[in-house]
């Protein structure tokens, strides 16, 4: 490999000849990840910085030994704790890690919540330590589990009619703004919030859903009966996309910077002034000239870390939903679509009756849910309600 960086030390470049390529094979070919160079520029620099910390505590030889065995029967290999428990290098931060997990071991590795330290390991990271073991070779890989596909026939026969879906037409707010240069989105979202709907003020907006989330079933009447003619069953699987999440900030009626394409399993968005990065959104930096004071006093009390939707709640729903035809699977699109907004509510019991009302919120759309939808409504074939210029 030859090096991007001048002057890289051997030890520097015989490290990164053990990086692993998405293919699980050692040596430090292109980047995988973010296309190339950049991507290889900032893993010289995540080596080199480890590399300055370890001579500093005699600690290097272990790391090489580790790595070039690939052999779990290693000392712990420990860099200071930092406050936040995260490293950064260059402007990217990360948990220290993860970050060494995936460049020696494991280059699709997405978070954290995947590693779990082996038994002798005495710095593993969850044990909170001023010390963190970053031996790649102390952790071991634990597997998410897996979607199982739904089931969907080819052919549909409704014997009863059933509810007709919300008007989409009218989804995006009439009002709101976008930046010069960005178009609005072609998303259909509904202008009163999508079922599991949250603000910061601890409510929800469709009590009926969070119940049907809870009990794991569809709400619909006892004589919405519908039946199926099944040419033949056919599995459709759960594709994880490259960005599960895009989130949308808005200041009032006003789109704000450019949208957030989250990658990570775990995201925190707040309001600090730090770069963004693939686990983090920070708003602190964002500006608009058209900011008034309240919601400059609202972005100082930003801060969210919630588990917005669970994928195997979800699916439960989508087997459910498929049994019970087109426009069932359909109404699903409406959880796939997440307004948000800071501080202050908005709704029938607020105030603030529209979103676009509220000083700070931001829109997030599940691009994985949202496209398994797609799929299996390509497969269910047609709705049984005719399309029209008024539907």
């Amino acid at each position: 490999m030859s090096s991007i960086l001048p002057f890289t030390p051997p030890v520097v470049k015989r490290l990164l000849g053990w990086k692993k390529t998405a293919g699980g094979s050692g040596g430090a070919g292109g980047g995988e990840q973010n296309g190339g160079g950049q991507e290889e520029k900032w893993c010289e620099k995540a080596v080199k910085s480890l590399v300055k910390k370890l001579k500093k505590t005699g600690q290097l030889d272990e790391l090489e030994k580790s790595i070039s065995n690939q052999n779990s029967n290693t000392k712990c290999v420990t860099i200071p704790r930092s406050l936040d428990g995260r490293l950064q290098v260059s402007h990217r931060k990360g948990l220290p890690h993860v970050i060494y997990c995936r460049l020696w071991r494991w280059p699709d590795l997405h978070s954290h919540h995947e590693l779990r330290a082996i038994d002798t390991c005495q710095f593993a990271f969850n044990l909170k330590k001023d010390e963190v073991c970053v031996n790649p070779y102390h952790y071991q890989r634990v597997e998410t589990p897996v979607l199982p596909p739904v089931l969907v026939p080819r052919h549909t026969e409704i014997l009863t009619e059933l509810p007709p879906l919300d008007d989409y037409t009218h989804s995006i707010p009439e009002n709101t703004n976008f930046p010069a240069g960005i178009e609005p989105p072609n998303n259909y979202i509904p202008e009163t919030p999508p079922p599991g709907y949250i603000s910061e003020d601890g409510e929800t907006s469709d009590q009926q859903m969070n119940q049907s989330m809870e009990s794991g079933k569809l709400l619909l009447s006892p004589t919405q009966v519908v039946s199926w003619f099944c040419a033949d069953l056919q599995p459709v699987t759960y594709s994880e996309p490259a960005f599960w999440c895009s989130i949308a900030y808005y200041e009032l009626n006003q789109r704000v910077g450019e949208t957030f394409h989250a990658s990570q399993p775990s995201l925190t968005v707040d309001g600090f002034t730090d770069p963004s990065n693939s686990e983090r959104f920070c708003l602190g930096l964002l500006s608009n000239v058209n900011r008034n004071a309240t919601v400059e006093m609202t972005r100082r009390h930003i801060g969210c870390n919630l588990k917005i939707f669970n994928n195997q709640e979800f699916a439960a729903l989508l087997a459910q939903s498929v049994n019970q035809g087109f426009e069932a699977v359909y109404q699903l699109t409406r959880m796939c679509t997440i307004r948000m907004s800071f501080v202050k509510g908005w709704g029938a019991e607020y105030r603030r009756q529209t979103v676009t009302s509220t000083p700070c919120w931001i829109e997030l759309h599940l691009n994985g849910p949202l496209q398994w939808l797609d799929k299996v409504l390509t497969q269910m074939g047609s709705p049984s309600v005719r399309c029209s210029s008024m539907s």
